[in-house]
């Protein structure tokens, strides 16, 4: 059973009302979130939720307003104004490794054209930055080159005073929307349909010397790039809004992986360079992508899907996996997924394996009558080979959260400390391991009892 924890003891609105088109019941044996805590404060919906460390969060959306959370007990840390309008883009500025003190800023970029940088540890403003001519979509820090990427109309790279050390003068019609580090001091730009690299010309002389020069342009898609994602220092992905997906060498842009017609767990053989999901592109976007060193898992329309980047092709799917678009996916520990959607919905599922049957032996007789021997033939090495057991996968449904009443965003993975979610309907919800929590309570019920023991003894 589902614990709340939140504030008037009362379900969100709307969850009376909610179907969905798988469901568990109630016994949920292998979901540990049998607790939430719902966090207020946002007045608008809640886009961004980035981690400031093991224990910490902030969170962003509509209102223009940054709070800080403590994601153990879902303390409210700070409440940070600054910005007029909804925050565009956010990120986490981690300290560099050559700074002993531990200080931990985060980035926020707004439609009201500016950029502001917080001290995590105060909750103050360190500075903003208000030179843009549009509003920036996207932040990237590149932790090893200690410096901070907006992307918009234009490309600029900044430092951590906020020295604007380079920049690109007008790019095309439209903004850069996602930005990725590459190898050998690049990143890759989705613009429109376009994918643009650039390099960083790195100076060792403070913020003088430094240039950001356009490599290449890479138009493969043929529709706006909408998530991109590094996989490793040789791989970087690309899905498109009519769900193709392309698979690229990180090192010199050249796409690699092109093998099938659809995402299709029948595993077709792959002869295309695109790998297209569908024709009715409204079902297809590739909303979000994220990876591991094996496979990249991708949040297509409805559905979620696992491609093996070795075997190229997809090893598991579920095309229906949300009532509605699924926003966001993310791999966790023990081969499992979550995912969220359009529909309110978090759901949590298990990669699992399980060994094909071998396939009916194709009769030949028929084949025989007409005098086809060659192709008789042909039809016997076919069916040979279909018996041959292989090993396939399955995407298993084990967690079915439901808290939210409206489009849940994106969440956080905070490993003991729980799942945190963010949504239109301007909750937070922290979501917790019911079995872990009911330790803790107890382990701190006897402490203090045994406090309680002591001080009898005393007196």
């Amino acid at each position: 059973m589902l614990r709340w924890l939140m504030g008037g003891g009362r379900e969100p609105q709307g969850l009376s009302e909610k179907s969905s088109m798988q469901s568990l019941g109630e016994e949920q044996i292998q979901n540990p979130y049998t607790e939430l805590l719902v966090l207020k404060g946002h007045h608008d919906i809640v886009r961004f939720l980035v981690q400031i460390d093991d224990c910490r969060f902030a969170s962003a959306g509509d209102d223009g307003v940054v709070f800080l959370w403590n994601a153990q007990t879902g303390e409210k840390l700070f409440e940070l104004h600054g910005h007029t309008h909804k925050i565009t883009a956010i990120a986490a500025f981690p300290s560099s490794g050559a700074c002993e003190e531990k200080n931990h800023l985060i980035l926020t970029a707004s439609a009201d054209r500016t950029v502001i940088v917080w001290d995590c540890n105060s909750g103050r403003e360190v500075q903003k930055v208000s030179c843009f001519h549009s509003t920036v979509k996207c932040l990237t820090v590149l932790q090893r080159l200690d410096v901070w990427l907006s992307g918009g109309s234009d490309l600029c790279v900044w430092n951590r005073k906020l020295d604007l050390l380079c920049k690109t003068s007008h790019i095309t019609d439209a903004d850069i929307s996602a930005l990725v580090e590459l190898p050998k001091n690049c990143v890759a730009a989705a613009v429109g349909k376009e994918l643009i690299i650039f390099r960083l010309v790195v100076s060792t002389e403070g913020s003088e010397g430094w240039d950001v020069l356009e490599v290449k342009r890479l138009a493969d898609h043929q529709d706006n790039i909408l998530s991109l994602v590094s996989v490793n220092d040789l791989t970087f992905v690309t899905g498109s809004h009519v769900g193709e997906l392309i698979v690229w060498d990180a090192l010199n842009w050249i796409s690699q992986v092109c093998d099938c017609n659809t995402w299709d767990p029948s595993f077709h053989t792959v002869t295309q360079q695109e790998i297209k999901l569908s024709q009715n592109q409204h079902e297809v976007s590739i909303q979000h992508l994220t990876s591991d060193a094996e496979c990249v898992f991708a949040a297509v329309g409805k559905g979620i899907y696992v491609y093996n980047l070795q075997m190229k092709r997809v090893i598991a799917c579920q095309r229906t996996a949300h009532d509605s678009i699924v926003l966001h996916i993310a791999r966790l520990p023990n081969r499992q997924l979550v995912s969220c959607s359009d529909d309110g919905s978090v759901r949590i599922w298990e990669l699992r394996e399980k060994q094909q049957l071998p396939a009916e032996p194709v009769p030949t007789g028929f084949l025989n009558m007409w005098g086809f021997g060659r192709a008789n033939k042909q039809v016997s090495q076919t069916a040979k080979k279909m018996q041959e057991s292989t090993t396939t996968y399955s995407l298993e449904l084990i967690g079915d959260l439901i808290g939210h009443s409206s489009a849940v965003q994106m969440f956080l993975y905070f490993s003991e400390l729980g799942l945190v979610t963010c949504s239109a309907d301007h909750l937070i919800i922290l979501w917790k391991d019911g079995e872990r929590e009911s330790r803790l309570r107890s382990l701190t019920l006897f402490q203090k009892l045994e406090q309680n023991d002591d001080l009898q003894l005393r007196f």
